[in-house]
């Protein structure tokens, strides 16, 4: 279920999670997607990194987000998303945390698969 793939060109370990999970998702280099990233929040004057700014990336990419239902806050995690979603692109939202999910399986450069979603975009 968890594929580990980091798509950070020098392999680094560092808070990129959102490049590495949209550069998955929308099949581009961590390059392109850094750079994309970058000019949206410039449009926006905002980080590249913040929520409003890659939200608004997916969503002209045609992504749409929808928030997880919160019937079991704490014990919903990304391997029951994958398990329930064996097919598909999709972006999850931790909180602190943001994950690429293709057919069933998260794609990660750690096993992210216990963290609880918040949030998920669909490509529609």
């Amino acid at each position: 279920m968890w594929i580990q793939q980091n798509p950070n060109y020098l392999g680094k370990h560092t808070t990129d999670c959102t490049i590495r999970a949209l550069s998955i998702v929308l099949g581009k280099s961590w390059i392109e997607t850094y750079l994309e990233l970058c000019i949206q929040g410039l449009i926006m004057a905002q980080m590249p990194s913040d929520n409003q700014v890659w939200d608004t990336l997916l969503r002209a990419k045609g992504f749409q987000r929808e928030a997880i239902p919160n019937s079991c806050p704490n014990c919903y995690t990304i391997k029951d998303f994958c398990k329930d979603h064996p097919t598909g692109i999709y972006v999850l939202g931790t909180g602190n945390h943001v994950v690429a999910v293709v057919n069933g399986h998260y794609i990660d450069d750690w096993d992210s698969g216990n963290e609880v979603p918040l949030f998920v975009w669909t490509r529609t």
